[in-house]
């Protein structure tokens, strides 16, 4: 017996060494997977830090009267653990996986092939630049203010259709005839000539041109889109001056949170009634509310943040069912509009319960 005893002592202190030896392998073994997490909390009412580290007002504007403002309206972010440089270990991948409120996805998703973290970062910077000057003509849009949108060709590319036709910093005004008042708007009018000629109207070096162009056609899966081959991008003249701050945040997520905050900032009252509201979401000037990565993970952070209310993109709606943690409220919402109706009902004191939920979105 107690040889028998001696053997599987023996036995099971050598499965314990080759165990810690397989998991001190697995340490330093790349993997193919980046994890998310949640990241920094901004509220778009308060301040940021500045180019030298001071506290300045997140948003702030000139031109235009400003009012005092209350409780919060929270843009959330999600940060990544791992590069293509250093990826996460197996045991930090087995811990998040191990954690609702993070995430392990595939690196590719993240940093696809060929792209550095640099390029990433720079790509990230120049969308929520972007996603400011949305936010911004979405917000005076809504308040009655001219944005004076002009959309203009940022780049044309080699062999497509415009290249001859349409030079970069063209602003393109009318499409056969119609007043162009938004890149979305000007892509819908070529989607829908099913690849019949266009003709574009122009505004080149201050003379006016009419040019045709043939669209062609681009199939992806089940899914055909007509394309004349330029980048857009719309420069506004606004009324007023404003100015987002907020350095290290990249990506489009925080456009709906800075309309609402901007719309809060021009107007007199508080648009939460003073409770504390986080939320996420693209948007674009004519106040469209669009889908954003990261939703689980940013629910958290809203939550860890105080935040009692959280307004979700339908779009993302199906990673919302059931990952909502306690104690938040999550409301759906899908326009500009849509979400200024949900703080009305919130400043009010009125029945949350009534307004659109993911927990009955069905088709977000």
């Amino acid at each position: 017996m107690d040889r028998t005893r001696s053997v599987k002592l023996g036995l099971g202190v050598w499965s314990l060494i080759v165990a810690l030896i397989a998991l001190v392998v697995l340490t330093f073994l790349p993997t193919p997977y980046v994890i998310q997490r949640p990241g920094p909390v901004y509220d778009t009412l308060g301040t940021a830090a500045g180019p030298e580290g001071e506290q300045v007002p997140l948003i702030q504007v000139e031109g235009a009267e400003t009012f005092e403002t209350a409780g919060s309206l929270d843009l959330t972010t999600v940060q990544v653990v791992g590069n293509r440089e250093r990826t996460p270990s197996w045991f930090e991948l087995a811990l998040a996986w191990m954690d609702s409120s993070r995430a392990v996805v595939p690196l590719e998703s993240v940093f696809p092939e060929g792209v550095t973290t640099e390029q990433r970062d720079e790509r990230n910077a120049t969308l929520m630049v972007d996603s400011q000057h949305e936010a911004t003509a979405a917000a005076l849009g809504e308040l009655g203010y001219d944005t004076g949108a002009a959309v203009v060709v940022q780049e044309v590319v080699e062999d497509a259709p415009a290249e001859g036709s349409i030079e970069a910093e063209d602003v393109i005004t009318a499409i056969d005839g119609t007043a162009v008042t938004s890149a979305k708007q000007l892509r819908q009018a070529i989607q829908d000539a099913g690849g019949d000629p266009v003709e574009l109207t122009v505004q080149r070096a201050g003379e006016e041109k009419v040019v045709e162009v043939t669209p062609e056609k681009q199939v992806e899966g089940d899914v055909t889109t007509w394309l004349i081959g330029v980048t857009l991008r719309t420069d506004y003249d606004f009324e007023i001056d404003v100015t987002l701050q907020l350095d290290n945040v990249g990506g489009p997520s925080a456009g709906m949170m800075f309309a609402l905050g901007i719309i809060d900032t021009l107007t007199e009252g508080e648009l939460n009634g003073g409770e504390n509201v986080a939320g996420t979401g693209t948007i674009e000037a004519d106040g469209t509310v669009g889908p954003i990565g990261g939703i689980r993970q940013k629910l958290y952070g809203a939550r860890d943040a105080g935040a009692d209310y959280f307004l979700a993109p339908t779009t993302n709606c199906d990673e919302v069912v059931g990952h909502v943690p306690d104690g938040l409220t999550v409301i759906s919402t899908g326009t500009l509009e849509e979400s200024l109706s949900a703080l009305d009902v919130i400043a009010e004191g009125g029945d949350v319960d009534s307004l659109p939920s993911c927990d009955v979105v069905t088709s977000p």
